[in-house]
């Protein structure tokens, strides 16, 4: 998925996160979101590494996800992420500041 939507291989896997994370679309998004196949996602995550150089990174893939990139503070994730998906970065904050003490 992280090379799938990134163009970035360089990573190292510190942590897989115990529980699987979840959202659901909000009722405007259903049915034009996936073909309207799916009501949300279940997901997997994970604590890597970057270990690549940024000219890796390259969000202009067959299937963008992305309009750009930037690195910023941990903390500040939550502030940036869509509102529907804010309660899972929540939590994936918590698990790293917890991996990180």
């Amino acid at each position: 998925e992280l090379f799938e939507e990134t163009s970035i291989r360089s990573i190292k896997v510190l942590k897989k996160l115990d529980k699987c994370l979840e959202y659901e679309l909000p009722i405007n998004l259903l049915g034009i979101i996936w073909k309207g196949e799916f009501r949300g996602q279940k997901q997997k995550w994970f604590i890597t590494r970057f270990t690549g150089n940024e000219n890796e990174i390259n969000i202009n893939t067959e299937h963008p996800e992305f309009i750009e990139w930037k690195w910023i503070e941990m903390d500040k994730i939550p502030n940036i992420i869509v509102d529907f998906k804010k309660n899972v970065y929540k939590k994936i904050l918590v698990e790293l500041k917890k991996f990180l003490n």
